[in-house]
């Protein structure tokens, strides 16, 4: 199934894609779709539902962030190879973890912000995996069964914040704006293979990334069981797993975004985004 929330930022309302693509309002079955519903009897009576006889929402809408209330994003950086040796850095031995705010989140094709003062705003497509069951001390055979599914995210990130500004990488992630999200959540029935889904974007039409997540140093499974042995993840908390090359630090010479620029980006049975950068507001 895949779920969308829709409507004007704040105010979005849960749905369901039905066969045709049309979005089928679930307001009469779901308050929202966020950390208090999924995993829910509630969520779990909707595989049953008659998705073609739910009522149909107005057409025009907003796809917002397929989640709400995000509780926290959870990143693996380096977790390509490819990625790695374009960063010019060593393949982790294990995942390198940090994180990018609630309050970085917007919808997959909202404007994304350049920050001010910024010269190095860098994209960066990722599967990202949505949390369904508290997962703490999972072991690597059971990780799968914490997933309420999985989406898009566009792991924006200023690379002199992040690199040249001393401390942690969390100062060049977490701009509002940084971390569109969907634009659907798709449970893991219709992803049989999280390890095979091709992944990539591109700027104005220019395609810079297109990898595959079998490329992947640590897997899905991998990553929900060791994330967990560090804190608790919550449902409604998004694992954002790494970036294949082509980012705009690893061209020669760089290329970063610039007001004006626009990103369009996708997953193999995720959807796509895509998204206008302007000049960061108040």
């Amino acid at each position: 199934m895949k779920f969308v929330r829709y409507g004007e930022p704040g105010r979005e309302k849960p749905g369901v894609l039905d066969a045709d693509g049309a979005i089928r309002a679930l307001d009469a079955h779901l308050p929202d779709i966020d950390a208090a519903t999924l995993g829910s009897e509630a969520w779990q009576q909707l595989a049953s539902l008659d998705i073609q006889a739910l009522p149909k929402a107005p057409p025009g809408q907003r796809l917002g962030p397929p989640v709400g209330r995000v509780g926290k994003i959870v990143c693996v950086g380096l977790n390509y190879s490819d990625h790695a040796r374009e960063s010019g850095v060593p393949v982790p031995s294990e995942p390198v973890l940090f994180m990018k705010p609630a309050s970085s989140i917007c919808g997959p094709h909202d404007n994304v912000e350049i920050p001010r003062d910024s010269q190095k705003t860098d994209w960066e497509v990722e599967l990202g995996l949505v949390i369904g069951r508290r997962a703490k001390y999972v072991d690597e055979a059971t990780a799968l069964q914490h997933l309420a599914g999985y989406c898009i995210v566009n792991d924006v990130s200023e690379r002199e914040f992040q690199l040249e500004r001393q401390g942690q990488w969390d100062k060049g992630k977490g701009h509002d704006t940084f971390a569109p999200l969907g634009p659907w959540l798709v449970t893991p029935d219709d992803i049989p293979d999280p390890g095979r889904l091709s992944l990539w974007l591109e700027v104005n039409g220019k395609r810079f990334q297109d990898g595959n997540t079998q490329n992947l140093v640590f897997g899905v499974a991998h990553l929900i069981s060791y994330i967990s042995r560090f804190m608790t993840l919550q449902p409604g908390d998004i694992i954002s797993t790494g970036t294949p090359a082509g980012v705009g630090l690893g061209l020669k010479p760089p290329r970063y975004l610039k007001p004006g620029d626009e990103m369009r980006l996708g997953i193999d049975g995720l959807g796509t985004q895509q998204q206008r950068c302007v000049p960061a507001g108040a």
